[in-house]
């Protein structure tokens, strides 16, 4: 084995071919792949090799694209088959909410060029004659959608890899990882050492003895997936005898199963409640092809219910049972990019649909690491959306939930109970018994709204406006007409200091950084290709220390961006404050006649202006007041030592009871946020976007001094812009508001998408945040968008719709 290489790549799985065979296809040729065993002796020999296109995700929808289409195209360059069988796929509804989800599914679809057909119960019946349609309410069609054989799949990507100059060592166990002084990694093996500039591990199962080796805690465990093969149906066989096509794969979503045909019979897949995690320390040292004890008790009521929909599956036996590990996350997606905490180290794991991903996995996965970026935003399969609260017993409860719920209906508002409460503000119990209903974001829970005196605190989930709007409609106007207080200690805090913290904010932020002791930016941080990383407010509090904040869930990933871009002579220090600073919001017109109840701070607008900070004392409590939100009211965020923060909510509403204080919650929130086209982080800010094109022309200065991704930024505005952002009135509504990934629509020609969307309580409208072609971004242009089962009028309308000069905020 050679002693060197520019990447190598642990585990032989199709998700670890793949990756080397992306590798190589962008010209990396002296490229290795280890595999213990044989290649596809994990998870990927077991494997029913499912291409489903559907999923929710804007980034996993354009993975899964991109391996189908790859997987069509392999036999011409490769020379070996590799069983695809694009025989379609239908998703069968038996539910409003459930035709909801494949209508919003299919508006993701078409922005990405997924193409899905709407049909009928008739029509099912049509294209799959065995299917008893009782009950249905609809479905949806993937007509490229079908089948792969993983194995052949596997060794086509081989040979493909292996042509461009990648080499595979089979039988190759890898016993020890160690990252040397240089940032190159040693791999130690049974068969010699191997160092590399870049470590990709895809080892699937063995997920967890890689972890132990690297030192970190990778958020994967697999659960045991059973699926049943029958022997030959008649009517089946003369199907094929007849030369008829195949019926393709059926998935009933509200019984939580799939089936297709299996030469001559069929495969049954059931996701049932109680499917247990497995491996949770790995497999042992020689395991190879291995299986799990059947357990066909598990699966008797989606046996009964294939039965009832499929009377055929219930006329033949089992043939055989199959019961094998495949790997999870907590939220079901995969982890596909850089570790956290270590250099050139990537993360390719966590693949419960890894025959599907395993193509788009190992195409972004090359991309990132040969260009430095990958080219869709990858959000949603970030390593870094978890934290360190995602420990092993963490693992084992999240992602037998995730696996229990692949098939449930995937709300816009969906919040899964499993491993909750786990982490909490002080002020969480005080929030509980004013009637929070609490979500979940990196760990922490969020009050996403407040039932008021008589009304059950219980969530209520649903593509269209759910029972809570009400409620958070009017907690978001009494922030309006009175003051409400939010907690966001969720918020991610961090500190830069040090002699160099100045010049290195100053490359790492395309803003101006603060000049003046107390004042307050808000400032992006743009990768190298002009799009936008990450958006920080940032509060100079002193000469060379500087306050960070940015979205909670994005905090492992904020976090980490600034630490490996940071100088390593020692000019610069970080500080992850995140735990030791709660945060309260309190905003509305009434919220300076509530400060100055509680604080003899001099709070005019004179002594303090909008975007300034200063240390005041509420109650008896320290507390760094910043004079900024994200609800476009006159208000503060009030920063302070974690453990005063009972003490200062006390205060607040005890002193605001006769102004009207109320708690608000997130989605209240972001109501308001809507109204003042103020833009998120994945949403209307991307990487997929130039930072011009996401509007942010008043915080992004080229001219200020070179920062990160300046010049490639300037390199897009001269060639041109593809999109431009715009805020539009939705017109129409009566129930559904736009959710995001919306197409939009001129004449019938698709030509652009909402982003996010909501009411706006305070200015009556349905609203939406959108990107178009630049030419249909003139205020009062009129377009198209589709809302579930509707076209909807919309009109392109000003910035910030509410407010728009800001009086409010500076009042």
């Amino acid at each position: 084995m050679q002693s060197h290489a520019r990447a190598v790549v642990i585990g032989g799985g199709v998700v670890g071919v793949s990756t080397l065979y992306h590798l190589a296809k962008k010209g990396w040729s002296d490229v290795v792949l280890l595999e213990r065993n044989e290649l596809t002796s994990g998870s990927t020999w077991h494997a029913a090799g499912l291409l489903p296109l559907f999923n929710m995700s804007y980034s996993v929808g354009q993975i899964h694209k991109y391996s189908v289409k790859l997987y069509g195209e392999l036999e011409a360059e490769t020379g070996q088959d590799v069983g695809l069988r694009q025989v379609s796929n239908i998703r069968l509804a038996q539910t409003r909410d459930r035709m909801d989800e494949y209508l919003q599914y299919a508006g993701v679809a078409e922005t990405i060029g997924v193409e899905v057909k709407i049909l009928t119960p008739e029509q099912v019946k049509d294209i799959w004659p065995l299917c008893n349609t009782e009950g249905l309410v609809g479905a949806i069609q993937h007509p490229g959608d079908g089948y792969v054989q993983p194995a052949d799949l596997t060794q086509a990507l081989a040979t493909g890899a292996r042509n461009l100059g990648a080499t595979i060592h089979r039988r190759t166990r890898v016993t020890a990882i160690e990252q040397l002084p240089n940032d190159e990694w040693k791999v130690t093996t049974d068969k010699g050492e191997i160092t590399c500039e870049h470590l990709i591990t895809a080892t699937g199962n063995f997920v967890q003895q890689t972890a132990k080796m690297l030192g970190l805690g990778i958020p994967v465990i697999p659960v045991e997936h059973q699926y049943i093969v029958t022997d030959n149906h008649p009517e089946i066989e003369q199907r094929k005898a007849d030369g008829l096509p195949e019926m393709g794969v059926l998935r009933d979503s509200d019984a939580s199963w799939y089936m297709r045909q299996e030469r001559g019979g069929l495969l049954l897949g059931p996701y049932e409640v109680g499917a247990p995690a497995c491996y949770v320390d790995g497999p042992s040292e020689d395991a190879e092809y291995e299986l799990f004890q059947e357990d066909l008790g598990r699966l008797e009521p989606h046996i009964e219910s294939a039965i009832f929909r499929v009377p055929a599956f219930g006329e033949v036996g089992v043939k055989e049972v199959y019961n094998g590990a495949i790997c999870y996350t907590p939220d079901g997606s995969p982890i596909i990019g850089p570790a956290w905490d270590r250099k050139n180290l990537w993360l390719n794991e966590g693949h419960s649909f890894g025959i599907t991903a395993a193509g788009g996995a190992g195409w972004q996965l090359a991309e990132w690491i040969v260009e430095g970026e990958p080219t869709i935003d990858m959000l949603g399969v970030e390593p870094r959306r978890f934290g360190d609260y995602a420990t092993r017993s963490y693992l084992k409860t999240k992602n037998e939930e995730a696996y229990a719920n692949v098939f449930t209906t995937h709300y816009p508002d969906e919040e899964r109970e499993a491993a909750r409460p786990l982490r909490t503000a002080p002020c969480y119990d005080r929030l509980k018994d004013l009637g929070a209903v609490f979500g979940q974001k990196f760990g922490w829970e969020r009050a996403n709204w407040f039932a008021p005196e008589g009304v059950e605190p219980k969530d209520d989930w649903s593509f269209r406006r759910s029972k809570w709007f009400e409620h958070a409609k009017n907690e978001a106007l009494n922030v309006a007409e009175n003051v409400g207080i939010l907690d966001m200690t969720a918020f991610a805090k961090c500190r830069i200091s040090g002699p160099g913290a100045l010049d290195f904010l100053r490359y790492m932020l395309a803003n101006r950084i603060p000049a003046k002791i107390g004042r307050i930016g808000l400032c992006h941080s743009l990768n190298s290709r002009g799009g936008v990383h990450s958006e920080f407010t940032v509060i100079r509090e002193a000469k060379d220390s500087f306050y960070l904040v940015s979205a909670g869930m994005y905090q492992r990933l904020d976090h980490d961006w600034l630490k490996k871009h940071m100088p390593t002579d020692g000019s610069v220090h970080f500080q992850n404050i995140t735990n030791s600073m709660g945060v309260l919001v309190v905003a509305g017109p009434k919220s300076r006649e509530l400060l100055n109840r509680v604080s003899d701070a001099d709070l005019s607008n004179d002594a303090f202006p909008w975007l300034t900070s200063q240390w005041i004392d509420v109650g008896l409590a320290p507390t760094i007041a910043a004079r900024v939100n994200f609800v476009g009211e006159l208000g503060w965020e009030l920063h302070h030592p974690i453990e005063y923060q009972n003490h200062i909510f006390d205060r607040l509403m005890a002193a605001g009871q006769d102004l009207g204080i109320k708690p608000f919650g997130i989605r209240a929130m972001d109501m308001l946020r809507i109204e003042k086209s103020y833009r998120m982080v994945g949403t209307e800010m991307s990487i997929e976007y130039a930072a011009y094109e996401s509007g942010l022309d008043r915080f992004v200065h080229p001219n200020k001094g070179d920062f990160k991704g300046r010049d490639a930024l300037v390199a897009w505005q001269q060639k041109g812009f593809d999109n431009a952002f715009v805020t539009l009135e939705v017109h129409d509504v009566t129930d559904a508001d736009a959710l995001g990934n919306n197409p939009i629509y001129k004449d019938g020609k698709l030509v652009g998408r909402a982003t996010s969307g909501n009411y706006g309580p305070r200015t009556g409208k349905s609203l939406a945040l959108a990107v178009v072609a630049p030419e249909q971004s003139s205020i009062g242009n009129e377009l198209e968008m589709t809302i579930l089962d509707r076209k909807h009028r919309v009109t392109v309308i000003g910035e910030s719709p509410y407010d728009p000069e800001n009086e409010k905020l500076k009042a």
